[in-house]
């Protein structure tokens, strides 16, 4: 459905593994980061409109309660809000729109490289992955062990939608039966799984102790560690996405939110049992991606959002203080020039300030007249 997609990704994945030191697993690293990367703008952009949608959230409730029973009106009045704000309903859906088809796109690219990384038709893949399977057929035949199919159809099964890389892996780690594939298949081409801290990034892991600590430990306890990393770096990169007002939310709503936390790491803990170890390094590593683009995001993107309207408010307020300064200026201005009127009112001539205190002296001094005149 997106070949047009996966073809250049592809041959992206494959010119980084060239590169790489043909190295499978550093190539993904590299080639995921690249990748998010390039997607960060989207990303940022969708978070801008998750925090934007949480503080009009209060004001879009009270007019859904207002309005519940006028339709038209809500939206009205909803659309009004959403311009006052500089909203856009779609900004946090059309970034997710975009991303969604470009990492089930990746899925793709890694699990069928000989389509897309090697550019190999139809035709030529069902006759390579058919010789692969034939041999190793073969293979589990002179064995003979019970659990192991031994026909081309029960080995097809086995592999399943992951047969192109199964096939890769099995000509990579038996490279004199490369024969088998009829020259469509060169040893320049083949890819090297195991390139990558030892871990076998084309097999599956497994969960059963008799396969983690068997015969074959050396591959199946690497890629079961792998698994439980990237189960943890799913848990912690879904904790730090979480808007940290709905953590502190308590009741119902918060439960559900809680609950939303541990579906990636659920998730994650399911499908790396059922795909090859190399997908499951691409979804760690997104992941890893993911915890410090959060950090970044919050660190520089939404505290600078947070910091605009306080500066907005102080500015506000600086503008208030100086009106408020200039008030009390101007009072201060007119108490000075109270002042001045009460110092020249104290400073009258001596003679108008004799007879204001000649008036209290002959208040004072008619008392005394007075008790004279009585004795």
């Amino acid at each position: 459905m997106f070949d047009f997609l996966a073809y250049p990704l592809g041959k992206f994945l494959k010119f980084i593994y060239d590169i790489a030191f043909e190295n499978y697993g550093l190539a993904i690293i590299i080639f995921t980061f690249i990748v998010r990367l390039a997607m960060l703008p989207l990303t940022v952009k969708q978070h801008k409109s998750s925090m934007k949608m949480q503080e009009i959230q209060p004001l879009v409730d009270d007019i859904r309660r207002k309005y519940k029973d006028d339709r038209e009106a809500m939206n009205q009045e909803l659309m009004k809000l959403y311009q006052e704000h500089n909203y856009n309903p779609a900004g946090g859906c059309l970034p997710m729109l975009i991303q969604m088809p470009l990492l089930l796109t990746l899925y793709w690219v890694i699990i069928q490289p000989l389509k897309f990384m090697l550019g190999k038709p139809k035709e030529i893949i069902d006759a390579i992955v058919n010789a692969a399977a034939k041999a190793q057929a073969a293979i589990n035949t002179t064995l003979q062990l019970e659990s192991i199919p031994k026909t081309v159809d029960e080995v097809l099964k086995v592999w399943g939608a992951h047969r192109e890389i199964r096939a890769l892996n099995f000509f990579n780690e038996n490279p004199d039966l490369l024969s088998e594939a009829g020259g469509l298949l060169e040893k320049s081409e083949l890819i090297d799984f195991r390139s990558f801290l030892g871990l076998h990034l084309g097999e599956v892991a497994s969960f059963q102790p008799g396969v983690i600590f068997g015969p074959e430990w050396k591959t199946y306890l690497p890629l079961f560690l792998l698994v439980i990393v990237a189960t943890a770096i799913t848990f912690i990169s879904s904790k730090l996405s979480m808007p940290q007002n709905t953590q502190q939310q308590g009741g119902a709503s918060g439960c559900s939110t809680g609950g939303m936390m541990y579906i990636g790491p659920v998730m994650t803990l399911i499908y790396a049992f059922l795909l090859p170890a190399g997908v499951v390094l691409y979804w760690m590593i997104g992941y890893v991606f993911a915890i410090f683009q959060q950090l970044y995001i919050n660190k520089f993107v939404l505290k600078k959002d947070k910091m605009e309207p306080v500066a907005a408010a102080a500015g506000n307020g600086r503008g208030k203080g100086q009106d408020v300064a200039k008030e009390e200026s101007t009072e201060g201005n007119n108490g000075k020039i109270d002042g001045d009127k009460t110092t020249s009112a104290k400073q009258l001539p001596s003679g108008q300030k004799k007879k204001q205190g000649g008036s209290g002296s002959g208040k004072k001094g008619g008392k005394k007249k007075g008790g004279k005149k009585k004795k």
